[in-house]
């Protein structure tokens, strides 16, 4: 798998007053993404921002028109704007060779939140109590390199009414969420990483994905982080 560089960088966060972690200074991560999963850069600002956009859907859809590029761009900015507001550090989009001809898509976002405890194990101990409690979640323990998580992994249905379909019928739709909490160190934060597909005949091979970002996620002494204006996001 070849992977990008990405995480906060030392003391970067959201923006002030967004996000539940906002303003607060977050000690450095960093995590790999994997060739084919295509980042937004979301600490640019937003004339920057919509710039990245613009390259993306450029990378996502080579074979589109200024047309077709000219609303993903509008969508995708849209979210983009949304995600930084919601505090949300880093988010990709992955098409992925899954055979025969078929393209698996899934979205990737990372942020953090205050635990209010410094205590790793004593961190996820609690979000696995937390999540346990909730009926129709898959809650496991992970032991990750970088130290403890847990995973909680749900699907939801949501019918299209056949006024909005090419068949005239109602569509069914499933889509699967994989969500992992991993503590940081010694730091009252919890990193959030969220991959939804609805390509949930593939969840296994993109739950493979995920097991793979998170065997690379590092808490580097700050010192020892780079920290090129604070940025989060992939990195050359």
């Amino acid at each position: 798998m070849t992977d990008t560089a990405a995480g906060f960088a030392p003391g970067a966060g959201p923006d002030p007053g967004s996000g539940p972690a906002g303003g607060v200074r977050l000690p450095p991560m960093t995590f790999g993404v994997p060739e084919g999963l295509h980042a937004v850069p979301l600490p640019l600002d937003a004339a920057e921002r919509g710039a990245a956009v613009a390259e993306l859907v450029r990378d996502i859809f080579p074979e589109g028109d200024a047309d077709l590029w000219t609303v993903l761009q509008a969508v995708y900015g849209q979210v983009a704007e949304d995600l930084v507001a919601a505090g949300v550090a880093f988010t990709g989009i992955g098409l992925f060779d899954v055979g025969e001809g078929q393209v698996g898509h899934c979205s990737l976002t990372v942020g953090a939140m205050p635990s209010g405890q410094p205590d790793a194990e004593i961190a996820a101990l609690g979000l696995r109590e937390l999540w346990g409690r909730r009926p129709l979640h898959d809650v496991q323990w992970l032991d990750l390199p970088c130290g403890p998580g847990v995973s909680v992994t749900t699907s939801r249905s949501v019918v299209i009414d056949g006024a909005y379909t090419a068949s005239g019928e109602d569509v069914t739709v499933t889509s699967g969420q994989l969500q992992v909490y991993v503590p940081f160190p010694a730091a009252p934060y919890t990193a959030v990483f969220t991959m939804d597909t609805a390509a949930v005949e593939h969840v296994e091979d993109f739950g493979a994905l995920m097991g793979a970002i998170l065997a690379s996620v590092a808490f580097p002494a700050e010192e020892d982080a780079e920290s090129p204006s604070g940025a989060v996001g992939p990195t050359a």
